[in-house]
């Protein structure tokens, strides 16, 4: 049996466990769709947002990418984080990385690897405006780990510069912005970064017209 032809049957037997534990467990998810948390995560396959969480279909709106980040050019992103806030109302919009990111190390060579330079760029440029911190830590996992950390915090950051947050929190006082990021090692997930609704950011980021 070939890789996606086992994904698929491994499908079927998933749905008929499903239906025989539970006969109205797909009528209930067609029906509804009210999660009360947007997930930004890494596409690393060993980071599954309900896996990790522990969570079932429908509790968790998920937008993932290389690195977890959030670009104020990506439509995409654009996209998932309106449609969470304005249509889901999510009351918690959590950014979650992982130590060891095979996109935040690349980001710290100098190599280039095609078309990703591009979007790794973002991570550089973290990696700038924190130089002197990061590049004093003489370990290289824990250089690392340290740009991922910092990462997961500008990516809050970048949530909150976005108008379509800060309309949020001035009408609905939500979401909460949480950072995040998932140890590979032991499988836990630790708190880096929080930020409540309606906390004042640097006031040139701040929309005065919402």
């Amino acid at each position: 049996m070939k890789p996606f032809e086992k994904l698929l049957f491994d499908n079927k037997e998933w749905a008929a466990k499903q239906v025989a534990s539970d006969p109205d467990y797909f009528k209930r998810l067609v029906e509804i769709q009210s999660p009360e948390v947007l997930w930004i995560g890494c596409s690393d396959s060993r980071v599954p947002a309900d896996k990790i969480t522990d969570t079932q279909p429908g509790e968790i709106f998920v937008h993932r990418n290389v690195a977890n980040l959030v670009v104020h050019t990506d439509l995409n992103l654009l996209s998932v984080l309106q449609f969470a806030v304005e249509v889901l109302h999510v009351k918690h919009i959590i950014v979650c990385g992982h130590y060891g990111c095979g996109g935040v190390k690349a980001a710290l060579t100098n190599h280039s690897l095609g078309l990703i330079d591009k979007w790794l760029w973002n991570i550089k440029n973290v990696h700038r405006m924190y130089r002197d911190e990061i590049d004093s830590i003489e370990d290289e996992e824990q250089k690392l780990n340290k740009l991922i950390e910092i990462n997961v915090k500008e990516q809050v950051m970048n949530l909150a510069k976005t108008s379509i947050v800060q309309k949020s929190w001035k009408a609905n006082s939500s979401p909460d912005l949480h950072g995040w990021v998932y140890d590979l090692n032991d499988g836990i997930i630790r708190t880096i970064f929080d930020l409540p609704s309606g906390t004042h950011i640097d006031p040139i980021y701040e929309y005065d017209n919402l």
